[in-house]
């Protein structure tokens, strides 16, 4: 079993996407390329341009200029078997909720069958934890069980290219956690590219091997995680206990002031704590400068950590 036919280069290249609503551009020259494998989260302050992008990538929305291939194919023109290729978890419901489960995935897995090899019912819901829900009703199932539902629905057919958007948005953080195991698996399984939205920093953080942040209709700034935390500060904060009192400093170097604090300490240093720059350090950053007008010391603040 295996996806629909995917194209030997990236799964998605954007070159100077623009999007215009009447006189107000939202997209400004967007530049992406997202080879297949692995999750890349896409982050931005609303109004950024995330869910128009999303749109025209998924083919639902056509764009005022630039060039766009997903899966090798212009979305304009993508036909029944490109879209095969493709799954789409979006961030409502769907209104599904008399049917079975399993009856439900069965009924979507029909649809694929002309393009791809779908996913037997059975074994996606032993996939994605659903296998004792087979034969309830949709509208009995809790709020993580049905988000569970809905990325079945959205990888039934194998997809190369998956699309989530804001996908444990009201999850409590048990659910989320079993969420973000079930994506790990997805890309370690079948090799799936994801392509993530979200507003939850942590989550992507956790997920994401590759961070993109959206402002001003363009990508300004684009690395791992770790890297765009550094982006956002070289300083690291320590904090310890010794005699009691609390003590804090910050330093480049945090690997030598630790060690050196450790051999002069005298075994008097407890709670020791050392706080780098997170990625919502690094977007908090970023975006206030570019919304500041300093797109370009934005965007060079994140070039100089990185090359």
């Amino acid at each position: 079993m295996g996806h629909p036919p995917a194209c030997d280069g990236p799964a998605i290249a954007v070159s100077d996407l623009r999007m215009r609503y009447g006189d107000k551009d939202v997209l400004t020259g967007l530049d992406l390329e997202i080879e297949p494998g692995g999750v890349t989260a896409l982050l931005g302050p609303n109004g950024a341009g995330k869910t128009t992008t999303i749109e025209i990538l998924e083919g639902f929305r056509a764009r005022s200029g630039g060039d766009v291939r997903v899966l090798g194919v212009d979305p304009v023109n993508g036909g029944e078997a490109w879209r095969a290729g493709l799954g789409i978890v979006l961030q409502e419901w769907r209104d599904n909720g008399k049917w079975k489960v399993r009856d439900l995935l069965r009924h979507f897995g029909e649809y694929y069958l002309p393009y791809a090899d779908p996913w037997d019912a059975d074994a996606l819901l032993d996939l994605v934890g659903l296998t004792a829900q087979a034969s309830q009703r949709v509208q009995t199932l809790s709020g993580g069980q049905r988000r569970r539902l809905d990325v079945a629905l959205g990888i039934i057919g194998r997809p190369a290219l998956l699309f989530l958007d804001e996908p444990t948005t009201g999850f409590d953080p048990h659910a989320r956690r079993e969420f973000h195991e079930l994506i790990h698996r997805l890309t370690d399984l079948d090799g799936t590219t994801i392509l993530l939205t979200t507003h939850d920093l942590d989550e992507a953080e956790k997920l994401a091997e590759r961070i993109l942040i959206l402002a001003g209709g363009r990508i300004i700034a684009d690395g791992s995680p770790d890297k765009l935390a550094r982006s956002a500060a070289t300083t690291a904060e320590i904090k310890w206990i010794q005699d009691g009192r609390l003590q804090i400093h910050a330093t480049d170097d945090a690997t030598d002031f630790v060690r050196q604090l450790l051999a002069t300490d005298g075994g008097t240093v407890t709670d020791l704590e050392v706080h780098r720059a997170s990625l919502e350090d690094a977007y908090l950053t970023l975006v206030a400068k570019f919304e500041a007008g300093e797109a370009e010391t934005a965007v060079d603040a994140f070039k100089e950590v990185t090359t």
